[in-house]
């Protein structure tokens, strides 16, 4: 979808992010991406199709310094608390807002000393 490419190309834009942010599950590398959760709804629907969206989205970053892991996903976070405007380049959404669902957490433990934090975002666009 157009909306999570828009999304991640403006937390991309962050001065000193450590990695880049991109769509899909960890790696077996250092890593931070973002990818859909359960809990989404459509708010309103209209006869045009054109439907009120609220999608629910989670950011997870693994790394083995797990004090960057954190700033780094707080950072995000305060960056997503900002973010007022994000243009669709296939004028398929129009951004409503977004807000943080859960601020960062620490996640499972894993393998290979890997620290992995977690947050969780939910967005509200119209979709055509």
């Amino acid at each position: 979808m157009d909306f999570i490419d828009r999304l991640c190309e403006a937390i991309n834009t962050i001065p000193d992010l450590p990695l880049p942010i991109r769509k899909g599950y960890l790696s077996e590398e250092e890593s931070l991406v973002i990818y859909p959760i359960p809990g989404g709804q459509v708010g309103r629907r209209y006869y045009d199709g054109t439907k009120e969206e609220q999608l629910n989205y989670e950011l997870m970053m693994q790394a083995n310094d797990g004090n960057a892991v954190e700033l780094t996903l707080w950072q995000i976070s305060d960056f997503i608390e900002r973010l007022d405007h994000l243009e669709s380049q296939t004028d398929s959404f129009q951004f409503n807002n977004i807000t943080i669902a859960s601020k960062p957490f620490l996640g499972p433990a894993q393998e290979q000393d890997w620290f992995v934090f977690l947050l969780q975002i939910q967005a509200t666009i119209t979709t055509y």
